[in-house]
């Protein structure tokens, strides 16, 4: 039985290698209009009047309807607009369900180096173990190139060998 709740009335699929999915992606990106990247300056100049309020934009679509003046001098029609309006809404679904991939694909990634770095760790505490009989000797240079990478239980430098001409030392109790 799956642990799945969410694809049981889908048909199991067989997994997929990444390089498949990633082409797959490159392909849907080709066919989805007017896809592109913006530059992050170019985003902070646009995020005031993209947040403008649905009402708001509503009132202008009504606005523009009510004077063919307006319309000429935004260069729009109110059917344009009410379209491009549906396809914001349309295309919300498509950007919430990415997000919500790319955050599925992120924790499986992290399942998998945290299943990785574990058995890392594990075999570090292993071999220390068996390193230490003279039968395992051969298991020397695999622990030294090991502890020279462990960033674990290493003690922090610190910057300043010598203590400070202020520095006063504690004083110990005496009995």
């Amino acid at each position: 039985m799956s642990d799945n709740t969410t694809n049981t009335s889908q048909t199991p699929t067989t997994a997929v290698n990444p390089e498949d999915v990633v082409a797959q992606l490159r392909a849907i990106r080709q066919t989805i209009p007017d896809y592109g990247q913006v530059p992050v300056a170019t985003r902070k100049t646009m995020r005031a009047a993209a947040a403008v309020s649905v009402h708001f934009v509503n009132a202008s679509i009504n606005t523009i309807g009510a004077s063919s003046t307006v319309q000429t001098a935004v260069g729009r029609t109110p059917e344009d607009l009410l379209q491009e309006s549906t396809d914001v809404a349309r295309w919300s679904a498509v950007e919430d369900e990415l997000q919500a991939m790319l955050k599925g694909v992120a924790a499986t990634n992290l399942a998998r180096r945290h299943r990785l770095g574990l058995t890392a760790l594990q075999t570090y505490g292993v071999t220390r173990q068996l390193a230490r009989k003279p039968d395992n000797a051969d298991l020397l240079p695999h622990l030294a190139i090991m502890q020279s990478l462990n960033r674990f239980g290493r003690k922090k430098k610190t910057s300043d060998q010598n203590p400070s001409p202020n520095h006063v030392p504690a004083k110990t109790i005496q009995e």
